[in-house]
């Protein structure tokens, strides 16, 4: 694969091209940008008709502009225009799909929602349902900081449920245990009555 710079000016956008960026997802594209520069280039067309139409890409290489950059990183292909256009869908669309669990397992909760993942992505952040709790740096014993990812109908049942069950009088009891997270202390609470109904069950 070669790469080519090329002047930003002199490319042309699809007029097709249906990605278009929110508020939030514009500003996190802009800091990738910043920091790590056009580190996957421009897909751009050299067809003898649709010479220099831009086929993936037109968020970076606008951002790329507004940062004050005349040229991009460039790859060309030479497509037709029904292969064009096919290529700019796929590439936006067929881009894979996280595991949640493996992020969460493996990455700061902060750090991702920095880099530009939000709660629309299946993140529930259990310490920040209704109240703030951030572990501090060092050693976190005997404390353990928990996420998990779940389906939005998952996500509302246990809010929900943790709501109604700092409603009890069972829920006092999680107070003596050195936790001062109340999602905590009601979810340990839920989790313990389970185990009791299947012991009786």
């Amino acid at each position: 694969m070669t790469i080519v710079d090329r002047n930003i000016d002199d490319l042309i956008f699809a007029e097709y091209n249906p990605r278009q960026l929110t508020k939030d997802q514009h500003k996190h594209l802009t800091d990738s940008l910043k920091r790590f520069g056009v580190v996957d280039p421009i897909i751009v067309n050299q067809h003898k008709d649709r010479k220099d139409i831009i086929i993936g890409g037109h968020q970076r290489a606008r951002i790329w502009k507004e940062l004050g950059n005349t040229t991009i990183p460039t790859v060309e292909e030479n497509l037709p225009l029904d292969k064009e256009k096919e290529l700019n869908v796929r590439l936006n669309k067929n881009t894979g799909e996280f595991d949640f669990d493996t992020l969460a397992n493996n990455f700061e909760i902060e750090d991702l929602k920095d880099w530009g993942f939000g709660d629309e992505d299946g993140f529930l952040d259990m310490d920040n349902l209704t109240d703030g709790f951030t572990l501090p740096d060092g050693d976190k014993e005997p404390f353990q900081q928990m996420t998990f990812t779940l389906a939005d109908e998952q996500a509302e049942q246990i809010k929900n449920a943790i709501a109604d069950i700092k409603q009890t009088e069972e829920y006092k009891y999680c107070e003596t245990m050195g936790n001062e997270n109340s999602n905590g202390n009601a979810l340990y609470l839920i989790a313990m009555q389970w185990a009791e109904q299947r012991t009786y069950a």
